[in-house]
């Protein structure tokens, strides 16, 4: 299957201090990888230096062209969207300005109207809020509206920190099923990073361990996640 990203030998810096050291790794096209390690592994750092948000050297490469170096929203309009930890939604603004706004970078309006009405589908608890102030939205439903804000982007690649930060579990369950079906349906890749292993194991294809910025385990997420020996050593359960 043809590669979608391709990360090789990537650093990264948050001013002197060097975070990530030689990570490599790969996404096929419409599938699914998640990093997972300890908080300050390097893992949201990663997501950053692909997107261009912090000092990097190494190669990645978007459908085999390089993008290091690029302008986060030349990246963006490349098809690339982010869901940061924390969200990331404009508080102030209704759910309908927070997609609009999304929507503005694209050229074709017919597909970004029709992108909007797919959001609504896969987020229907949106479509009854798309008056309401976002800062004003449940945990949840922020975190719905964020993903859809990334979709309302035509994104190839989705790059995920956290999507279940802070939530109830049975909201955390809704949202990756959603996220499942998205894949399913929509074909978007995804790059996610997630506290709760085994629900990440449970979307991904493939896995890769950080720990102090480095890749120190990888393969494939089945193999992973049955594995008592790498879960205790790795993940910690």
């Amino acid at each position: 299957m043809a590669k979608l990203l391709e990360v090789a030998g990537l650093k990264a810096y948050y001013g002197p201090t060097q975070a990530l050291f030689d990570v490599s790794f790969s996404l096929d096209q419409g599938g699914v990888i998640t990093l997972l390690g300890a908080n300050g592994a390097g893992k949201s750092t990663t997501l950053r230096a692909i997107c261009g948000m912090v000092r990097a050297d190494g190669s990645i490469q978007l459908d085999g062209k390089s993008i290091g170096g690029k302008a986060t929203e030349d990246i963006v309009r490349l098809g690339v969207g982010h869901v940061p930890e924390g969200r990331g939604t404009f508080a102030r603004l209704s759910v309908d300005e927070n997609l609009r706004v999304a929507a503005h970078v694209r050229k074709d309006r017919a597909a970004a109207l029709r992108d909007r009405d797919m959001v609504l589908e896969y987020f229907p608890i949106l479509k009854a809020r798309l008056s309401q102030q976002a800062g004003t939205l449940s945990g949840g439903e922020q975190q719905m509206l964020a993903i859809s804000r990334a979709l309302m982007l035509g994104p190839r690649l989705m790059l995920l920190d956290e999507p279940s930060f802070g939530l109830a579990p049975l909201i955390v369950q809704e949202i990756f099923r959603i996220m499942r079906r998205i894949n399913a349906e929509s074909g978007v890749s995804m790059l996610l990073v997630e506290q709760n292993a085994a629900l990440a194991l449970d979307l991904a294809d493939h896995a890769y361990v950080l720990e102090t910025g480095r890749v120190v385990m990888a393969g494939a997420a089945a193999v992973v996640k049955s594995d008592a020996a790498i879960r205790k050593s790795y993940l910690g359960y």
